[in-house]
């Protein structure tokens, strides 16, 4: 799934993505997901897309080309939370976690395309893991 891919058409495009990213398709899968984000994923997220001005930290476009919000990344996996001894999904839920990204940037974020620092230094994060 690294290379690109030509469709016939949006509808087709959608129905490619839904198959191609979800169970063990999606880079997150691992033997299940994670269900309901819970509690603060909603304020974190609206905070996210505040802080870069709803449009995507990688590659500049926003909302209004976009037609919609752009996606909210979590930089370290939720995943990785809910795997580590205590710390629960939620603990992925904060500022210094998160960024906005454009459908195709977020894509390359999952895959390992773009890395951590460089999320990280184009939404001008300054603490680490």
């Amino acid at each position: 799934m690294d290379g690109e891919v030509t469709l016939c058409s949006p509808a087709c495009h959608h129905e490619w993505l839904s198959d191609a990213f979800s169970g063990d398709g999606h880079p997150n899968w691992r033997g299940g997901d994670t269900g309901n984000y819970g509690q603060g994923w909603n304020a974190v997220r609206r905070e996210a897309l505040e802080r870069d001005e709803f449009e995507c930290i990688h590659c500049g476009i926003d909302s209004d080309s976009l037609g919609r919000n752009p996606d909210v990344h979590h930089i370290i996996p939720v995943r990785a939370f809910v795997n580590s001894d205590g710390y629960e999904k939620t603990d992925a839920h904060t500022i210094d976690n998160v960024v906005s990204l454009c459908p195709s940037c977020h894509r390359r974020a999952e895959f390992g395309h773009i890395e951590a620092a460089t999320l990280r230094a184009e939404a001008n994060i300054v603490n680490s893991d």
